[in-house]
């Protein structure tokens, strides 16, 4: 039998699943990907695991070699070794406007929008300081993000339109743009307040759980009282609306509705065009989220994979965010290996003008940066520079990870919830991951192959 000559280790550069309709191949370095048989993926199971191959397979093997003497397969990591993360040059802030919220969801990370403190409401004062701040450690960013968050912001929205007038005066003066962009339950989602964002070009992240009995399980008000009717009602009145499409509708699943395809399915009943639903992330209670769960959760994305190419066959498309990849371009390089910057290209501010990495640490003490006033202070230094080096080559199980191109690492906040060390990253939000990257991946192969046909 000729000897073929493909290291185990080799195998790790590539990464192989069944889809629908056949199987793919990833090229993890160059992010191509393409069509093999069952064969193929066989006898690539082999080679991973040092077996020894059939004629068959040797003849596979020996094909892949030739691809990969062509350069389309067994791609190098052109980076390893030489990657230097960015500057720490501020690119966006989130201002927690309001720690206090009109409702008592039961999954809520902040406390209820308290943050484990006291409630409060930002002050025109610090918001204009923060904006100051990002204008003056922007360096040369033309674009900058400034999302309004909480507790719920809409129950400072004059504090909010003030800060959005502010931020366009001042951006002039620096030739650089805000976009601004708000995170509502949609309590106090009035048309006023809806014809305000449309105005002024605001994009709006719009919190729905899906059918009724869900959100209402989930999303309720301080009496106990759940939310869907209001909620639903102002999310119509907003989208009908909205000429812009800048806004999105997100939900949280729980281990109370793993079967959030049918959520999603409600939200493409109320008509709701642009979708978002992210799992909840706990430490302990009913609604966890555990190990045992993961092959239920990958049958639903695949079933919601399903559904989406059904319908974009069917000429009734929808958007949802996990599933948007570009398999051609994709983001840049240092998004692609370091995510979203938390700590020195990304920061909140709270209602006292505090400075954290992100609005998940908000209330971890040891984490606080600085403030608006004092900027970040010397001794935070090294906290800032943690999180510069948090990038996937710097994580010990990211670097063999074939989706840390597109997850970079995964949410420092996770990390550090469940193992306090933001180097090490949440094991089910790393397996959720590539779940939904496997049913991106497929979706883009079939819009591509789709464009082909036409």
């Amino acid at each position: 039998m000729k000897m073929i000559n493909i290291a185990p280790a080799e195998a790790q550069k590539l990464h192989w699943f069944d889809v629908p309709d056949g199987w793919l191949l990833l090229d993890v370095n160059s992010g191509s990907v393409m069509r093999i048989d069952a064969d193929t993926a066989k006898c690539l199971d082999k080679i991973a695991a040092g077996a020894e191959l059939s004629p068959a397979e040797a003849e596979i093997a020996a094909e892949l070699l030739e691809l990969k003497e062509q350069g389309v397969l067994f791609s190098e990591d052109a980076y390893l070794g030489k990657y230097i993360p960015p500057a720490p040059v501020l690119k966006s802030l989130c201002l927690n406007i309001c720690h206090d919220c009109d409702l008592r969801c039961r999954y809520c990370f902040a406390s209820t929008g308290s943050f484990g403190g006291k409630r409060s409401m930002m002050s025109f004062e610090v918001g204009a300081k923060a904006l100051d701040y990002v204008l003056e450690h922007s360096g040369n960013r033309k674009f900058l993000e400034v999302d309004f968050f909480g507790g719920e912001p809409l129950l400072n929205i004059k504090v909010v339109k003030q800060l959005v007038e502010y931020g366009r005066e001042r951006e002039k003066e620096y030739g650089k743009t805000f976009r601004f962009t708000f995170t509502t339950n949609c309590v106090g989602l009035t048309p006023e307040i809806s014809a305000w964002a449309e105005d002024n070009n605001i994009s709006v992240v719009l919190s729905h759980d899906g059918r009724p009995e869900v959100h209402d399980r989930q999303r309720v008000f301080p009496n106990g009282a759940g939310s869907y009717d209001v909620v639903t009602k102002n999310i119509k009145y907003f989208l009908a609306h909205n000429k812009r499409g800048n806004a999105i509708v997100r939900g949280t699943y729980t281990a109370y509705n793993k079967d959030f395809c049918e959520d999603i399915k409600h939200w493409l009943e109320l008509g709701f065009p642009r979708l978002s639903m992210e799992p909840a992330v706990e430490l302990d209670g009913p609604r966890k989220l555990h190990e045992e769960d993961l092959p239920g959760l990958q049958e639903e994305y695949w079933k919601l994979a399903k559904l989406f190419q059904q319908r974009r066959e069917a000429g009734e498309p929808f958007d949802f965010f996990h599933f948007k990849l570009d398999l051609t371009h994709g983001p840049c390089l240092p998004k692609r290996l370091t995510g979203c910057g938390a700590g020195y290209e990304y920061m909140v501010v709270t209602p006292e003008g505090d400075l954290y990495p992100c609005h998940q640490f908000v209330g971890r003490e040891e984490y606080k940066l600085g403030t608006v006033d004092e900027g970040v202070w010397p001794k935070s230094k090294a906290i800032v520079d943690k999180f510069r080096s948090a990038h996937v080559y710097n994580k010990e199980s990211c670097r063999g990870c074939w989706a840390r191109f597109f997850c970079s690492g995964g949410c420092h906040a996770n990390a550090d919830l469940f193992h306090h060390d933001i180097m090490q990253p949440y094991e089910m939000g790393c397996q959720i991951s590539r779940m939904r990257l496997e049913c991106a991946i497929w979706l883009a192969v079939k819009q591509k192959e789709a464009a082909i046909c036409d």
